[in-house]
């Protein structure tokens, strides 16, 4: 019987010592994403100047599993309140061909936004100049399970508040 608990003792020693957590560390510090918005606070110009791109470095790399969702403020609905477009976001001409589309590409350390089209100096003011994004990161497995395109129904989800949307120089 002692060596049957013996026995017993040792394997669930194994057994529960194997058990593993996977959480990714850079530089010592844990950046286990729960949720985070960026803004840019002042409006951002798309010219020829700029390639009509922009770019927003994160002010620390995010996680391997991380998602990068961008949003445009595309002014606000009947009761005041501001409308957050989701992109990629397309626009077409009266036949039905691409105009323009707004785009991004993001890596673990940086997200460009930028404006691509058929002739971009014809896009109309109101899309190019003064625009403001809301980048919001959030854990792949939680992306997969909700409507990406609402950014009120992610925001909620999120239980991130306007207050909590940190204003950044994009």
């Amino acid at each position: 019987m002692k060596k049957i608990v013996t026995l017993f003792a040792f394997v669930s020693f194994f057994a529960l010592t194997s058990c593993t957590t996977t959480e990714e560390y850079y530089d010592g510090e844990d950046y286990d994403t729960i949720g985070t918005t960026y803004e840019n606070p002042v409006g951002y110009d798309f010219s020829n100047s700029n390639n009509y791109t922009f770019g927003f470095d994160f002010p620390q790399r995010l996680v391997e599993s991380d998602v990068v969702l961008v949003y445009r403020y595309d002014g606000d609905d009947s009761s005041g309140r501001p409308v957050w477009q989701a992109l990629p976001e397309t626009y077409y001409f009266d036949d039905g061909t691409r105009d323009f589309t707004f785009k991004y590409v993001f890596t673990r350390d940086y997200v460009d936004i930028y404006l691509e089209g058929n002739d971009r100096s014809t896009i109309p003011a109101d899309y190019r100049l003064d625009q403001f994004f809301r980048i919001v990161i959030v854990p792949a497995d939680f992306a997969a399970t909700m409507d990406t395109s609402n950014y009120n129904e992610v925001m909620s989800a999120l239980k991130i508040s306007e207050t909590n949307v940190k204003k950044v120089k994009l």
